[in-house]
């Protein structure tokens, strides 16, 4: 049994924010039903393709295990179809621009009065406010939300990370969110509307830095590099590498940098095993030294430091520093490439990181689910071909008859649909 057995989700998702969501929900076992436009379908199915007239890898990383069915809502019989789908299942998500789905003819009074007991999950960019009815991706919700202007070294403009905390981020929220309603359905017997806006789940991940603007008001930020020769403004500064929950920490180059763009580790100056630091990077004497022996003296002398410990972690690679470094429960992490990461044999053993077999695209690699329960174990499972359930959804799901089923083909609803071999 899985987790989810039971849920039925329709999936009126694009691009990564709300599929995100959905392929989360169906790694716990929902019955995940993409619904796609005939002949075009989720616009990632042909962005950033690396094999012609196949499903690019951005499309297939973030739909695994659904189902796909090809529906033309403004075509009356697929329209039809789709408030059959509102019927019979337990959740609608959804990450349209906003009043999309009302224009379609989804609102919300209309969704209840089809299923009283449907949860409408949305993303949207912003929640009320002056930008509400804006258009928001993945950087400027990482802007808007504040991880931006507090992401890069102080002397330099603002960044965006790599990590999707716009995107993905705000799928996990709303994943939560839904489950919550979920449950909360058990005990009230009613649907409710879900909403996260990408904004608010960038400054829920940047909640550390909102910490800081107001400690900010009661003098400078110790533990942050400008403390003490460099200036604090009005606002929360960036922070470089600098830790956010104010252990000393900093990224060092280790053997091999020269050549190696990631031979680099973070190495945190942690209080409790500063005496270990100083005899593994041969400097005994700070353990007594009053500029040294207590936190408080060590800030100001951070950046000498660091540089004095890099000189040790430069004779190791990241990997033997962290050999080293553990044994005396130093806190340590290796900048592991994506190379390394897809190379990692212990990320597959726990399905971390799963090989996955596509009938067009052949073998390759994608994450799994970074959730694990000892009851229920999550299986990957290809993404589905533009439409290949279409027939199988309108027969098991909607119970309709193959007259029925013919009569809405013919009537141009369903758009061509492909089938290619699964085998």
């Amino acid at each position: 049994m899985k987790a989810l057995d039971g849920v039925r989700i329709l999936d009126f998702t694009h691009v990564q924010s709300g599929p995100t969501c959905t392929q989360l929900l169906a790694w716990f076992g929902a019955d995940v039903i993409k619904v796609e436009r005939p002949g075009v379908g989720d616009i990632t199915r042909g962005q950033l393709q690396d094999i012609p007239k196949v499903d690019s890898l951005y499309f297939t990383m973030l739909n695994h295990n659904k189902r796909s069915i090809t529906i033309d809502g403004r075509n009356p019989h697929g329209k039809a179809v789709l408030e059959a789908l509102v019927k019979t299942c337990d959740v609608m998500v959804e990450n349209f621009a906003p009043g999309a789905l009302d224009r379609m003819g989804f609102t919300w009074a209309h969704i209840q009065s089809l299923n009283p007991r449907m949860i409408l999950a949305s993303i949207k960019g912003f929640g009320p406010g002056p930008y509400e009815d804006c258009k928001v991706y993945e950087n400027v919700a990482q802007c808007a939300g504040g991880s931006a202007s507090t992401t890069g070294f102080d002397d330099g403009p603002p960044l965006v990370t790599g990590a999707q905390i716009g995107d993905s981020g705000t799928g996990l929220h709303l994943a939560l969110g839904i489950v919550t309603a979920l449950y909360q359905r058990n005990t009230t017997g009613r649907g409710q509307k879900v909403d996260v806006a990408m904004q608010d789940g960038v400054l829920n991940l940047c909640r550390v830095k909102l910490r800081d603007q107001q400690r900010l008001s009661h003098g400078p930020l110790t533990e942050y590099p400008q403390y003490p020769a460099g200036k604090f403004g009005e606002a929360v500064p960036r922070a470089g590498n600098a830790s956010g929950g104010g252990q000393p920490g900093w990224i060092l180059k280790c053997k091999g940098w020269e050549t190696d763009p990631n031979a680099y580790i973070y190495f945190i100056a942690q209080a409790p095993v500063w005496e270990a630091i100083c005899d593994i990077i041969g400097r005994p004497e700070w353990k007594t030294d009053p500029d040294y022996a207590k936190p408080a003296a060590r800030l100001p002398r951070l950046k000498a430091i660091f540089a004095t410990i890099e000189q040790w972690t430069m004779t190791k690679t990241k990997f033997e520093a962290m050999d080293i470094l553990n044994e005396y429960d130093i806190p340590c992490g290796p900048i592991l490439s994506m190379k390394e990461i897809a190379e990692e044999q212990s990320l597959r053993a726990t399905g971390t990181v799963v090989e996955v077999d596509h009938p067009t695209r052949g073998k390759y690699l994608s994450v799994g689910n970074p959730i694990k329960m000892s009851d229920h174990v999550s299986e990957v499972t290809r993404s589905p071909l533009l439409g290949e359930h279409t027939d199988e959804i309108l027969r098991d799901v909607l119970r309709l008859d193959e007259s029925r089923i013919a009569e809405i083909k013919a009537s141009g609803a369903l758009g061509g649909v492909s089938r290619a071999a699964a085998e």
